[in-house]
């Protein structure tokens, strides 16, 4: 039996949907989800700046066992978010400054750890986002099981193969390609509302919550 079960990968988001999400807030698209789905625990853990958005290729694999991930790496496409569902386990890093790398080198948009990862500094110098719930410097077992292309559970979150997969500061936030339009007009629309009531708080003509006129100190 195959220590590793490997799915095909499912179809990539249009680079038009994924450019409009870029510059998307993880926020702003949970408010358009009725606030319910987005992963809880994890971390990032590159530098500051930028938004990670790719279609997911999901790895479920054994806590601190990485045979699946090296074989996702083998199977990754360019813009595609590698997100691994290693049970919340940190007893052991599951990637580490040399995958980052590969992952870099096949064009991945990022990396979704439900585990531990170790190389934290060079890591945060490669410039690849990487999310992930904690840190630890021992290192994996690689004996299996795993599989890949399966639905996973991610901080609490459920990402299916070939969702739409966001990352900023805040978090990770996934969502299904087939209600992508609707909701990037959504979160587009908020932005603006958004960004209309910043202009009349700096302008000084900002309603509060009782119709007056808002002060500093509210």
């Amino acid at each position: 039996m195959a220590l590793i079960t490997k799915n095909p990968n499912f179809r990539q988001a249009e680079a038009t949907i994924l450019e409009g999400f870029a510059t998307a807030a993880t926020a702003v698209i949970s408010d358009n989800l009725q606030r319910l789905p987005g992963s809880l625990g994890l971390q990032p853990f590159h530098a500051k700046g930028g938004i990670m958005v790719g279609t997911a290729l999901t790895v479920r694999t054994r806590p601190g066992d990485n045979l699946a991930i090296h074989e996702a790496l083998e199977q990754v496409r360019p813009g595609d978010v590698i997100v691994v569902d290693g049970g919340g386990d940190l007893s052991r890093a599951l990637i580490g400054e040399i995958m980052v790398n590969i992952a870099i080198w096949k064009k991945a948009a990022g990396l979704v750890i439900d585990g531990a990862i170790r190389d934290v500094d060079a890591i945060a110098g490669l410039g690849m986002p990487c999310f992930a719930r904690g840190v630890t410097h021992k290192g994996p077992y690689k004996d299996g099981p795993g599989e890949i292309n399966v639905p996973v559970c991610i901080g609490g979150m459920v990402i299916q193969p070939g969702d739409i997969v966001v990352g900023d500061q805040d978090g990770v936030v996934s969502f299904s390609q087939e209600i992508a339009v609707d909701l990037l007009k959504a979160v587009q629309a908020q932005e603006v509302r958004e960004a209309a009531i910043i202009k009349s708080i700096h302008e000084g003509t900002y309603k509060g919550a009782y119709g007056k006129p808002a002060t500093a100190a509210e």
